[in-house]
């Protein structure tokens, strides 16, 4: 659950807004590598330390371990809340760290690609039409017989059967 940067700023501490105030959008672009890396690694401090706070409270709850901090009551009412401030943080500062690590593998993709592109050898015009040497998959000719009868073939049989039919219809025949 994301919480409202007025909240955010109600459970930290000065120096932690000031940080945190820069893993929001427009601030967290302005942010170098170096920059965003060493935010990175104060913010999961924070994390871990509020992490390990919380755990010891609630052991102290249970009855499992002694309280801790009794004359120093101050910013131990809410550890956990505090720890997903910082998670959040972490989560946009992450985010941020792998877009720009895309956008720099994106662009070595590119570079790579006009690289092989002057590398190929041009071409002035392209191959001759017709027969080459390899010309692809040759044709089998068919093994079996076509028969192949003429047409006035066609018309001779069926005028012989005709001739045939009116000689035994013939009286004479």
């Amino acid at each position: 659950m994301t919480l409202s940067t007025k909240s955010e700023n109600s459970l930290l501490k000065q120096d932690e807004r000031e940080v945190i105030a820069r893993t929001h959008f427009p601030a967290l672009i302005d942010l170098d590598d170096k920059g965003l890396s060493e935010t990175l690694r104060r913010v999961r401090d924070w994390q871990d330390k509020e992490r390990s706070l919380a755990r010891q409270m609630r052991r102290s709850i249970r009855g499992k371990a002694e309280t801790r901090g009794g004359s120093f009551p101050g910013n131990v009412n809410q550890p956990s809340r505090r720890k997903q401030v910082f998670a959040g943080a972490a989560k946009r500062l992450n985010r941020e760290v792998a877009r720009r690590q895309a956008f720099v593998a994106h662009e070595a993709l590119k570079d790579a690609a006009r690289r092989a592109l002057a590398l190929k050898p041009q071409e002035s015009s392209p191959p001759p039409t017709g027969q080459s040497r390899v010309g692809g998959m040759t044709p089998i000719e068919n093994r079996r017989r076509r028969w192949r009868v003429s047409g006035a073939r066609i018309g001779s049989v069926s005028q012989a059967g005709k001739q045939a039919q009116a000689a035994r219809d013939s009286p004479a025949g």
